[in-house]
C-alpha cells in the first residue's frame, strides 16, 4: 500500500490540501493552494514513534516532511484530522505500511531534531522550576538571537501581546509593514500604564522584562524609576544598550537578574507582562506573595499573562509539542486560579480584561514579519528553528482565534489600611 492510499483512509478522499510522497503516490486536492509532501521515510519514522503533532512537527522541524503554502491555512484545515489526539491509522493500514517500507526501516527510532529539549536534558538541572531549571528553559527560548527576534518583532522588540483599536483594519494590515503593530504595542504599555496610574516619582518592578520595552516606555513616558529583571543575558545586555542610546539610563535599569532575588519592599508599582507562563502552577501562590511583599502599602500590580479557556481543566500537558520545542517547564492556567491566587496572597482584584483576539492579531503580523525576512532568519538561526517559529506561530493564532487560550490582564492593588488608593470609577478601558 501507498503512502497516499494511507493518508486518504486516515483523512477521507476529499481532504482540502494536496497529498504527495516520495514513493510517487498522491491524494487529496490537485488544485490545492496548500501542499503537503513526504520528502523521506525518516517522516515515516517519526510518525510511527509518535504519531500525533509530536511526530508531525518532528518531521516538519527536521525537513522529512515540506508544506508549501500559507502555514496557518494549513493548520485551518488540517486541524479537525491531524491535530487531535493521534491518527487514527487502523492494524490493517498499519501492517501495509510495514510492508511497503520494511518492518527495519519502519521501527527504527530516529533521533528527534536538536531543536527539541528532550525530558533528559531538563531533568539534570533539578526539579521544575527550580532557577537553575528556569534559567536554562528561559535561555533555549530567549537567547535565539535578538537580530532574529528584530525580525520578527519589529522595532518595538515586545515579544507580548499588543492591544490593537481596530480588529477588521488591524486584520488588513497585516503583512503591511506600515507601523500598525508598534503602535499597536505603545498602546499596550500605554494601557498598563494606566492601569497602575503611573506618575512621575513612582518605583516600578518590570518581572519578566524582556528587551525592557515596559522598562523604557515608563521612563520616557512617565517619568517613572523603573527596574527591569530577566532570566536572559541576551535580553538584558539588548536592553542595557537601548536604555543607553535613548538618554534614560537615570531613570531606567535592566538587570540580568531572577525576580525572586529582588529585595522585597519599597515598589509602588509591578508589572509582570508574560511571565506567569513560566511559573508553574504549584508556585502561583508564592509567586505572588514574593509581589505582594516587594510593594509598598498601596501599590499595585498589573499581571498580563496567558491564560486556559476555563479553571476546571485537567493539568496542562507539559510533555507536548509547545513545551518540547517552544516553552521548556511552560504552564497555563485559568484566569479564575490566577486571580484566585493573588486575592488570595494579600491582593484587592480592581480589574480584569481579557484580550485574547487581540493576541492572535499579535501573531498574525510577527509570522508576516517572519515570511518577509524568511531567508535572512534562515541564515541567522537556521531553518530547523526558523521552521519552529512558523509553525509554533501559525498554530497559535488558531489558539486564541479558537478560544482554547486567552489573555488576561488582571489588576490587583495592596492595601493601605483599608484604602486601596483607587478612584471611585476609574477608567481602566
Amino acid at each position: 500500500m501507498r503512502l497516499a492510499e494511507i493518508f486518504e483512509r486516515v483523512v477521507g478522499p476529499d481532504a482540502p490540501i494536496r497529498f504527495t510522497a516520495y514513493d510517487g503516490s498522491a491524494s487529496g486536492d490537485p488544485t490545492s493552494d496548500v501542499h503537503l509532501h513526504v520528502r523521506t521515510p525518516v517522516a515515516v519514522n517519526y510518525l510511527a514513534q509518535s504519531p500525533n503533532a509530536l511526530g508531525l512537527t518532528r518531521a516538519y522541524v527536521s525537513g522529512h516532511l515540506e508544506l508549501e503554502g500559507d502555514m496557518y491555512t494549513a493548520l485551518r484545515r488540517m486541524a479537525d484530522f491531524v491535530f487531535a489526539e493521534g491518527v487514527n491509522v487502523s492494524p490493517r493500514d498499519l501492517a501495509a505500511v510495514v510492508r511497503s517500507l520494511g518492518w527495519v526501516k519502519f521501527a527504527n527510532r530516529v533521533a528527534p531534531p536538536p531543536q527539541e529539549v528532550t525530558r533528559g536534558r531538563l531533568a539534570g538541572l533539578g526539579w521544575r522550576h527550580s532557577k537553575q531549571r528556569d534559567a536554562e528553559a528561559i535561555h533555549h527560548h530567549y537567547d535565539v538571537s535578538n537580530a532574529f527576534y528584530e525580525m520578527v518583532l519589529g522595532p518595538s522588540m515586545t515579544y507580548t501581546c499588543a492591544v490593537f483599536d481596530d480588529a477588521d483594519g488591524a486584520l488588513d494590515r497585516v503583512g503591511e509593514n506600515d507601523g500598525a503593530l508598534e503602535g499597536a504595542q505603545f498602546r499596550k504599555y500605554g494601557l498598563v500604564a494606566k492601569k497602575l496610574g503611573l506618575e512621575p516619582g513612582m518605583r516600578l518592578l518590570d518581572v519578566g522584562c524582556g528587551w525592557g520595552g515596559m522598562v523604557m516606555h515608563a521612563a520616557r513616558e512617565h517619568g517613572v524609576k523603573v527596574l527591569g529583571v530577566t532570566l536572559s543575558k541576551e535580553q538584558a545586555d539588548w536592553a542595557a544598550k537601548r536604555i543607553a542610546q535613548e538618554g534614560l539610563s537615570e531613570l531606567a535599569e535592566v538587570r540580568h537578574m531572577d525576580y525572586r532575588d529582588v529585595p522585597d519592599g519599597g515598589f509602588d508599582r509591578i508589572s509582570s507582562i508574560g511571565l506567569t507562563e513560566h511559573i508553574g502552577s504549584r508556585n502561583l501562590d508564592a509567586y505572588f506573595s514574593s509581589l505582594h511583599d516587594k510593594l509598598a502599602p498601596g501599590g499595585r500590580l498589573l499581571n498580563h499573562c496567558i491564560t486556559r479557556h476555563r479553571n476546571d481543566l485537567r493539568p496542562m500537558n507539559t510533555d507536548g509539542v509547545i513545551n518540547r520545542y517552544v516553552f521548556p517547564d511552560g504552564e497555563l492556567e485559568g484566569p479564575g486560579r490566577i486571580q484566585s491566587a493573588m486575592n488570595d496572597a494579600g491582593f484587592e482584584i480592581r480589574h480584569q480584561e481579557n484580550l485574547r483576539e487581540h493576541y492572535a492579531l499579535t501573531l498574525r503580523h510577527w509570522g508576516a514579519n517572519l515570511e518577509r525576512n524568511w531567508d535572512a532568519a534562515v541564515a541567522e538561526v537556521g531553518e530547523g528553528t526558523a521552521r519552529v517559529w512558523r509553525l509554533y506561530m501559525a498554530g497559535c493564532v488558531l489558539g486564541f482565534e479558537n478560544n482554547v487560550v486567552q489573555l488576561h490582564q488582571i489588576l490587583g492593588a495592596k492595601l493601605d489600611g483599608t484604602d486601596a488608593r483607587m478612584p471611585l470609577r476609574p477608567d481602566l478601558g
